[in-house]
Parts: structure tokens; sequence; C-alpha cells
């Protein structure tokens, strides 16, 4: 072997060149701003209407049109629009909402809002999705709702958590927040649930810088929303029971989606499918020069399934320790890292360890929030068992670059970064002190960068 050739193959971890040689700046850059809109912000800034509901409204109707469905209530955030689906759900005190425990947190804290329990159920180890073997066993007579996460893009296995939701009478809310565009067996996420809430913040697949939004087919769901956060608008409850309490918000609070986002967000809608597209040829090539490689493996749908992954948003792969040698996640990835990609170990930290979901007392009920609205004998720790997927997938996943653009000469760079550490896996095991305590976060927000 040539000296060149040895310092191609040396690592840059250990002092060899990087692989990614190309400026791939915005080949990452999201949302992707065009003129159409500064163009759309302006005019709503000449119009001096940042604070009406008119584009709003366009905005709501337009996305409710093309997911197809009949309601469409847009809000400040993500997290808003997911406590508004809840109250119109009719999630209230004492009632009891089952979540995976592997999310962002904005997918079910709220419910301590309205007085109701957050019960954790496991995910499935192929799709970081709620597990619909692990719900039925933690069904009470107070379970309320399931709270649904295609998580990192991946749609859920719906067809079983539907066939459970009918079999126990419960509610279903798609948190769709990292699966815009994304299809089920064909059919688009959020449209299985009686409501379903995207996040629409600046690095989400449909971005509006910050936003959110819920739909449903239920108009009392869409009225009791309204209700709760939207007073502005009570002059579209039509329903006798709600009628009375118009006027202020029943809940305390102003969900109202900021006009500048709402502009921003139509245009996006627009744009949508065109860089939906893109983003899922670059990403599925990116899978294709990896699929067959040792050690990793692409979290995304099966080929021919009718199934696919939206905008990508939070791509992960599967990471296979002993076929590299029982070399540890943390090392592996600053590897990768080190040769100028992207790869992020972990995913979200389990929610139900965290002290919110234990021991804290948020409200100063003199017992944990988690468990101040349920019966004297309950206990934390029930709500707790048996969540070993969660509590073990940090290690066995990392986060990859999400391609913007379709870009192949690019993106093979980054495929070769990781296939050069895995051919050369033995030089990173000598001194692999790496932990693996500590990885994941509780945010995504930020995560794609370049960090060493």
């Amino acid at each position: 072997m040539t000296q060149d050739s040895e310092t191609k193959d040396k690592l840059a971890l250990l002092g060899g060149e990087k692989s990614v040689k190309s400026d791939d700046t915005d080949i990452f850059a999201w949302p992707i701003i065009t003129e159409k809109h500064e163009e759309a912000i302006l005019k709503v800034l000449r119009g001096r209407r940042m604070s009406g509901i008119e584009v709003t409204k366009e905005f709501e109707k337009k996305y409710a049109r093309a997911l197809g469905r009949k309601y469409g209530l847009a809000y400040h955030n993500g997290t808003a629009a997911i406590l508004g689906a809840m109250y119109g759900l009719g999630v209230g005190l004492g009632d009891e909402v089952i979540a995976p425990s592997i999310t962002y947190w904005a997918s079910v804290a709220q419910a301590y809002t309205l007085g109701a329990t957050p019960v954790f159920a496991d995910v499935d180890p192929e799709t970081i999705c709620i597990d619909p073997n692990d719900i039925e066993h933690r069904i009470t007579p107070r379970t309320k709702a399931i709270v649904v996460v295609h998580y990192a893009g991946m749609p859920a296995d719906m067809d079983a958590i539907m066939k459970i939701a009918a079999k126990d009478n419960l509610k279903v809310l798609e948190d769709c927040s990292h699966a815009h565009g994304a299809l089920y067996k064909g059919k688009e996420i959020g449209t299985f649930g009686d409501a379903s809430a995207f996040s629409l913040m600046t690095g989400k697949s449909l971005a509006a810088g910050e936003g959110g939004i819920f739909f449903t087919d239920d108009r009392k769901v869409y009225e009791r929303a309204l209700l709760f956060g939207h007073y502005i608008r009570h002059d579209e409850i039509t329903l006798e029971e709600l009628k009375p309490f118009a006027g202020l918000p029943c809940g305390g609070f102003k969900h109202r989606m900021p006009q500048l986002s709402s502009a921003f967000a139509l245009v996006q809608l627009e744009l949508f499918g065109g860089q939906m597209a893109e983003i899922d040829k670059a990403m599925n090539y990116f899978c294709d020069l990896l699929e067959d490689t040792a050690g990793v493996r692409p979290m995304r749908p099966s080929k021919g399934s009718n199934t696919t992954k939206g905008g990508w948003y939070y791509p992960h792969f599967r990471y296979i320790a002993e076929e590299l040698g029982g070399l540890s996640l943390s090392r592996f990835c600053r590897a990768v890292r080190a040769e100028g990609s992207i790869c992020n170990p972990g995913c979200n930290k389990p929610l139900h360890l965290h002290p919110l979901f234990t021991t804290m007392d948020v409200y100063g009920h003199g017992r944990p929030t988690r468990i101040a609205h349920l019966d004297e004998s309950a206990k934390v720790d029930q709500y707790v068992e048996n969540l070993t997927v969660a509590e073990r997938i940090n290690g066995c996943v990392f986060e990859a670059p999400w391609f913007k653009h379709y870009r192949g000469e690019v993106i093979e760079e980054h495929a070769k970064a990781y296939k050069k550490v895995i051919k050369n896996y033995r030089a990173l095991l000598a001194d692999d002190n790496d932990k693996e305590a500590g990885i994941g976060g509780y945010s995504s927000f930020l995560s794609s960068g370049k960090n060493t």
C-alpha cells in the first residue's frame, strides 16, 4: 500500500483526510427561502395585518382541503395545537392519555394542563413509534385517548392502533409533527385519528417559522377547540351546548397563529409537493448507498409497501454494534462526524424517566402531578413499568444527514464517510472509552448540525 492510499484510508478522527470535501452548506439549509416567501411576508407587513385572521383562515382551509379533512385550526405553535386538540377531544380531569415514552415532550405534557395523566407505552425498535402490542394492557376505565406519534417521519402501525381504539372506544390523536406528507399504506398520515396535529416550526418539513395546526372531521371537536383558545372566532360556534360560553377563551389562552407565519406557511404549502419529492429522492439514494453496509440499517418503510416518510424530518438509522466489534455508538458517530458528515447518537430520551413525569409537583397538589388527580393509592411506579425498549433505544440508533436537495456527488461523499469508518472500525476499538449513558436529548431541534 502506498503512502497516499494509507493517508486516504486513515480515519480523519485519527489524523487522516476528511471524506466530505464538497461545499454542502445549502444542501442542508431549511426552509428554502424564495421570493414568493418574501413577497407574502411583505404583503402582510404593508397591510398591517400581523394580528388578523384572514390569512390564517385561508391557510387552514387550503391545508385541510389538501389533507382531505373537514376542519383545520391554526395555532402559534404545535404544542398549543396538541393542547387544543386534547381539549377538543374531551380530555379532562382524571382522564388518562396513553403516549409513547420516546417522543418530544409536547406530544403529551399538555395533559397536565387539563388535569389528565400521561401513561407511557413502549416503542417498536424497528420504527421508534408506539408499539401497539404495549397499549392494551395499559388501558384502564380512566383512559380517554391514545396519542400516536409518527416518529422521525416513520408512520406508526395505524391499522393495529385504530383497531384497539375502536374496541375500547378511545379517541386517537395523531401527532404528525415529524411526518408531514408521509403515507401509511397509501393514505396520508393525519387522516386516521379523531384529530391530528402538526408543528410548523422552522425545522419541520412544512415550516412556517413558528406555528401549529390541528385537523378533525368532527364539528364538536373543532368548536370546543375554538372555545378554548380562539375567542376572536367565537362567531363560528354553532352548537347550542357551547354558545352560552362564547366571548371569552374558556381555557384562558390566546392561541391565534401570527399572520406572518400563516403567509409563509401558505407559500410552503404551495411548494411542499415538489420539495418533498426531492428530499425523498435524496434520502432514499443515501439509504440505498448504505443498505448492505455492516453495522447500520436505514430506518425507512419497506419498498413497495406504499408507506413513505414524507419530508424525512430527523432521519434515523439503527446501529448494530456487534457487527463492528462492539464499537460504541458514540465513538462511531464521532468518527463519522470527523469525516465531515452528520451522525448524532440517540434520539429523544424516554420521558417516563424525567422528574416531570415522576416526582415533580408542578401545581402544588402536595403529591406528584403525575398522580395528583388519581386515587390516593396510586403510585408513580405503576406508570413507568416495563418500558424496556424506550430505556435502551438511545444506544441503538443515530441521526443521519437530512438532505434537502438531490445532488448525487455530495450525497455519495457523505455515504463514503460512513463506509470509511465502517471499513476501518478496528482502528477505533483500542481507545474506545466513549460512554453511551447520557446520549440523546429532549429536543430534536437544531440537532442536524455538524457537531464534533
